[in-house]
């Protein structure tokens, strides 16, 4: 078959076993190389397995390992209930106090982990109790939670700003600066929605009560663990010191020192940890080698040319292009995990967007945050369907309480395009950057 029919059947023929049921990964790499042997002969199996390992050797991809093993082994530990005690202490008068606790307890996990649904669960676990104790509407107090999700990729170390990074061959140092001033106002936004909804209807979300500031104070003594990491982590990039490998490697060593001198992490723990890490690890690594084999069938199709000659002849405005692309990812994300969708559409985006001028680190922090938003969109949101089971809570009462902070994301998703300087002031203040 010629170039072009080998793309359509390749597209035709993962959906057609993605509603059948198969797994994304299995879907892509078997349509992929069927494919690809039928189109090109015996020639490309030997041409898909040398480019699959060096892909994978490619020492752009050690970053994350190395954070997925820091996320594991926080998990391990009681650093996310400390950071949430402290956070209900010194917001108990706030009207929606726990709800803003959740969404800062995610922002301060986000600093250390790096993934939404790590973020989620690890603070989820903490609040849920006590969303019931104080008597919080369930839904608004579990749609906070998973809005706030964002910002585990936002917020650096990110696992999704890695694999952007290494498929458009953007600095992922520059990249995680990008993400600390838009998630730090998507914090700031997420909590007065959280606020002014409960200030109107306290019923909703009442304060928690009167907490004197010696306890407030003595709190603040048991969050040092995340600050040690965070700057262990992004100070040593800041600064120049340290690649992003380099102080991943230096983020495990002071978690593992920190997990076992002061939370008393053994070895059952550690082994938890590892194993965990493995198996998220290799889970990435099949979807990388599936996605990799479904772009090359695609990639030598011209379709990516194709496209991007079109958008730069044609009279669109980028910023048209620009919106196109932001409400795809938001389709996509309703029925296709994180990972895979970057895997997939980076490799054509990128050039499109440097075609038309824009900044590749811009680019991606707005495709981050919008594939994170597609995450939870209604009906479909995979994220959605994660609270559901983790949380014991019915879709349409969840859905209610995302609605509001899913219109903050929106605004939030136009100011990230209409003021770019919010991603990129950090970067340009880096040394050596």
């Amino acid at each position: 078959m010629d170039f072009t029919t080998a793309a359509i059947v390749c597209v035709a023929g993962m959906l057609f076993l993605m509603l059948m049921g198969m797994p994304v990964i299995y879907a892509l790499g078997f349509t992929a190389l069927f494919v690809a042997y039928f189109t090109y002969g015996a020639s490309s199996l030997d041409k898909i397995g040398w480019t699959t390992f060096s892909t994978l050797y490619n020492i752009n991809w050690t970053p994350l390992p190395l954070f997925i093993l820091i996320a594991c082994l926080i998990a391990e530990t009681k650093i996310g209930e400390d950071i949430y005690g402290a956070a209900r202490n010194w917001l108990s008068r706030v009207p929606g106090g726990l709800i803003v606790t959740s969404i800062w307890g995610e922002a301060a996990m986000a600093a250390a982990i790096g993934t939404s649904t790590a973020c989620i669960l690890a603070v989820g676990k903490v609040a849920e109790p006590e969303f019931k104790r104080y008597g919080y509407d369930k839904g608004l107090a579990m749609g906070g939670l998973c809005c706030g999700g964002v910002l585990g990729p936002l917020i650096p170390p990110s696992a999704g700003m890695i694999i952007y990074g290494v498929l458009s061959e953007t600095s992922i140092g520059h990249l995680f600066m990008a993400g600390m001033v838009p998630g730090v106002i998507l914090a700031c936004m997420l909590a007065a929605v959280a606020i002014i909804i409960c200030w109107r209807n306290p019923k909703l979300g009442p304060p928690v009560g009167t907490v004197s500031w010696k306890k407030r104070f003595s709190s603040l003594k048991r969050v040092w663990p995340i600050v040690v990491v965070m700057l262990s982590i992004l100070g040593t990039i800041y600064m120049g010191i340290a690649s992003p490998t380099e102080a991943a490697g230096v983020g495990c060593v002071v978690v593992l020192i920190i997990g076992v001198t002061v939370f008393r992490l053994r070895w059952q723990g550690l082994k938890r940890a590892l194993k965990e890490t493995a198996i998220i690890n290799g889970m990435i690594l099949f979807m990388m080698i599936g996605a990799w084999l479904f772009s090359y069938v695609i990639g030598t199709s011209g379709v990516v040319k194709t496209i991007t000659g079109f958008v730069t002849t044609s009279d669109l405005s980028p910023w048209l292009v620009i919106i196109a692309i932001n409400i795809l990812l938001l389709v996509l994300g309703c029925f296709i995990d994180a990972i895979t969708i970057m895997l997939l559409t980076v490799p054509i985006f990128v050039p499109i967007i440097l075609a038309l001028g824009f900044n590749p680190i811009w680019f991606g922090v707005l495709y981050v945050v919008n594939m994170q938003i597609g995450l939870i969109t209604p009906p479909m949101g995979l994220e959605l369907f994660l609270m559901r089971t983790a949380f014991d809570i019915p879709v349409d009462k969840l859905l209610r309480g995302v609605l509001p902070f899913l219109v903050a994301l929106f605004i939030f998703l136009a100011l990230l395009i209409a003021v770019p300087q919010i991603s990129l002031w950090l970067p340009g203040m880096m040394r050596g950057g």
